[in-house]
């Protein structure tokens, strides 16, 4: 489960972003028993939390950044910043030979029971500059750093000696070497993971060719990263963003019972689904009984926009209850009524589980102190001068109490921030 998660430097965010699913440590949390799970190590982690924001406020480039980091554990291209990743403010006149600005991601994770890890990355148009991996089993115990590699050296070089007018003129090239620490218990594997990091064409991430030498901490968490962790953000339907991926998980959920209950949210009509193996998000069957008794099926292409993307999405929510995964989705409501976004959350919290539910949102009807914890909601607002995107927590409000029941109605006037009215 997600502990917290910071990034800077990353697309409308400019300063940096931190974002936690620690639950509150007050008597508050008493109120919302199903809202948090106690894990054996002393920690109370948020099963849920809400990101609210404005129409191009940042949202989607928050769970993005998520997708970028994991996307350096699962292949093998050189880590570093590039031009359309860089905060906007610096990007207009962006010369790598001339730029200095690093992006930086760190992520703070509970693996099983007892296993805490924290993951630090600094990058730059050269590559890595900073990495460093950290591993506890206590909550009140300090972090002992199983690798912590830093850049020592770093030679930039370009043909042009001036700014390009598009990638294309770009000669940049760099050189660089690297200095790193491993604990004691990995001696036996630092020529090797030397040899790997300071190689003409090294690639990938430190930590992963950690994990491929057999370190059973970064195995446990580049596995975490790349499996359990799921940013969930497109630009079309989610529905058809799904059948496009095609992935044979899908197949494996759809065809389990206890999706169907999931599923039948949205209409409790629906009593089967005919799965189509082929185009499962296109062509299976829904089937619906009626108040006489009688029965009727439609291709789920014929159904409309809102059962279409909810049979999508309830794969995604089938995957935090009974696969303990870490789901960011990304507005996922947005054809949703508030009615049935609420009952999702609470068939999330209601269930036992170690997995994780964020999703962004335009509905403002989720700001309410009934469902959620301060801790749980959150806002994204752009600056209309600067347009760098923050993220912040209705929790720094301390005079907002429990016993206010509209929420949105400060969030609304812009007392709150958030809205495109600042």
């Amino acid at each position: 489960m997600i502990l917290s998660y910071k990034f800077e430097n990353f697309m409308s965010f400019r300063e940096n972003v931190e974002f936690s699913m620690t639950a509150p440590k007050s008597k508050v949390k008493t109120r919302f028993p199903n809202n948090y799970v106690s894990s054996e190590a002393g920690i109370d982690l948020l099963k849920t939390a809400v990101i609210v924001g404005e129409n191009a406020g940042g949202k989607s480039n928050f769970v993005n950044s998520l997708f970028y980091l994991q996307s350096f554990f699962a292949g093998t291209a050189e880590p570093k910043l590039y031009r359309n990743i860089l905060n906007t403010n610096y990007s207009h006149n962006f010369c790598p030979l001339r730029s200095d600005i690093p992006q930086s991601f760190e992520l703070e994770v509970l693996i099983g029971k007892d296993r805490f890890y924290l993951y630090q990355l600094k990058l730059d148009v050269a590559g890595i500059v900073e990495e460093t991996f950290s591993f506890k089993n206590q909550v009140k115990s300090k972090y002992k750093i199983i690798l912590s590699l830093e850049r020592s050296h770093c030679k930039k070089n370009c043909k042009n000696q001036k700014d390009c007018t598009d990638n294309k003129q770009c000669h940049f090239q760099t050189e660089t070497s690297y200095s790193f620490v491993l604990s004691e218990t990995e001696r036996e594997i630092k020529n090797p993971l030397e040899k790997a990091i300071n190689a003409d064409k090294a690639t990938g991430l430190t930590i992963t060719k950690l994990a491929l030498l057999g370190n059973e901490h970064a195995l446990a968490f580049t596995d975490w990263v790349k499996n359990a962790l799921c940013p969930e953000t497109n630009i079309i339907n989610y529905d058809l963003y799904k059948s496009l991926k095609s992935e044979e998980d899908d197949l494996r959920i759809l065809h389990d019972k206890r999706y169907l209950e999931i599923f039948r949210m949205i209409d409790s009509s629906i009593i089967a689904c005919k799965v189509d193996e082929e185009k499962p998000f296109a062509k299976t069957l829904i089937v619906r009984k009626k108040k006489d008794g009688s029965t009727f099926s439609r291709e789920l292409a014929q159904d409309s926009s809102g059962v279409r993307e909810f049979f999508a999405w309830a794969v995604q929510i089938f995957k935090v209850v009974y696969e303990n995964k870490i789901v960011f989705a990304d507005e996922m409501d947005r054809v949703l009524n508030p009615v049935l976004s609420d009952r999702v959350i609470s068939y999330i919290n209601g269930k036992n589980h170690w997995g994780q539910f964020i999703f962004t949102t335009h509905n403002v009807l989720h700001l309410d102190l009934k469902n959620y914890m301060k801790e749980q909601i959150y806002f994204i607002t752009k600056d209309i001068e600067t347009l760098d995107s923050e993220l912040y927590s209705l929790a720094d409000f301390p005079e907002i109490r429990y016993e206010t029941t509209k929420i949105y109605e400060f969030y609304m006037k812009g007392i709150l921030g958030g809205t495109a009215i600042e």
